[in-house]
Order: structure tokens, then C-alpha cells, then sequence
């Protein structure tokens, strides 16, 4: 079975990156010294400092290998060679809902890059399915379990 590819932003990617980064090199020699002194300490069999620690190695390496395999199926979305016509994977969008008469504010990205708190989407997501392509002054229906939602494109610009 193939990979997915994981659709990434440039900042999505250099954010990885860097986190990747911290993980070695940072991260990986401070729980080496936190391991390090919980021996010190004498018996591992009762050692919660020790079990914790390795606890925490164990998540650090999960984390690394997680992104390893994310960038290993990058595929970065190219500000430059966006059409800001239609609605793409690194658009900022504005839509209006329809029937509560608000206007929202989107950032459309890759899955692995989604953060419905800071206003980023995924491409895969319900609503972010019904945009891609979208241009401005369509009208987007999106299906969920409580009904048919609607939005209005009001404008699709470069993300920051």
C-alpha cells in the first residue's frame, strides 16, 4: 500500500524541521542527563525519577520517528506557483456562513499542519474538501451530521 502523501505549507515544514531538530539535539541529551542522574540514585526497581524518564525518552523518540516518517511523504505547497483564484492548500480564505450571517476567517492546510484553534483547516476536513477550487463569490455546501451547511467565498488571499 502506498504512503499518503502529507500535503504540508512551507512554514508547516520549516516548523517540523525545527521541532525535529530540538528533539535531537536538545531534548535528547536532557533526558540522557535526567536518566543519567536517576541512576545515580541507587535501586531502578523503585525508582520513579528513572521511570519517568524513560518514559519521556520513550515519547521523545515516538515524536522523532513520527516526523521522520511525515517528511518522508512531504509534499510542500509552493507559495510561488499558487493560483489565488481558486481556493488551494496554503490560501487564507474568508467565507461567509450563510445562515448565521458570520463571517470567518481560514487558513486551508495539509492535515498534519490542522489547528482549529488558530484558524487552520485541513484540506481533508468537511468544510475544507467544499472549498478546494472554490472561487470567490461561490457558494460551498457542506454536509454534516447535524444538516447541509452554506458558505458564501468572500476572498481567497496569500497566507502569511
Amino acid at each position: 500500500m502506498a504512503e499518503k502523501k502529507n500535503i504540508l505549507t512551507y512554514a508547516g515544514l520549516k516548523q517540523l524541521e525545527e521541532e525535529l531538530q530540538d528533539l535531537k539535539v536538545n531534548r535528547r541529551r536532557e533526558i540522557a542527563q535526567k536518566i543519567k542522574e536517576a541512576r545515580e540514585q541507587g535501586d531502578l526497581s523503585e525508582n520513579a525519577e528513572y521511570d519517568a524518564a524513560k518514559d519521556e525518552q520513550r515519547d521523545i523518540e515516538a515524536r522523532i520517528e513520527e516526523i521522520d516518517k511525515i517528511l518522508k511523504h512531504a509534499e510542500v505547497v509552493r507559495d510561488d506557483e499558487m493560483d489565488y483564484t481558486k481556493i488551494n492548500v496554503g490560501c487564507k480564505v474568508r467565507i461567509l456562513d450563510l445562515e448565521f450571517d458570520e463571517e470567518l476567517d481560514y487558513k486551508l492546510v495539509g492535515s498534519t499542519e490542522a489547528n482549529s484553534l488558530k484558524g487552520k483547516i485541513s484540506n481533508e476536513s468537511p468544510v475544507g474538501k467544499a472549498l478546494l477550487g472554490g472561487s470567490v463569490g461561490d457558494i460551498v455546501e457542506v454536509e454534516t451530521p447535524g444538516g447541509v451547511l452554506k458558505y458564501k467565498i468572500l476572498e481567497i488571499q496569500k497566507a502569511d
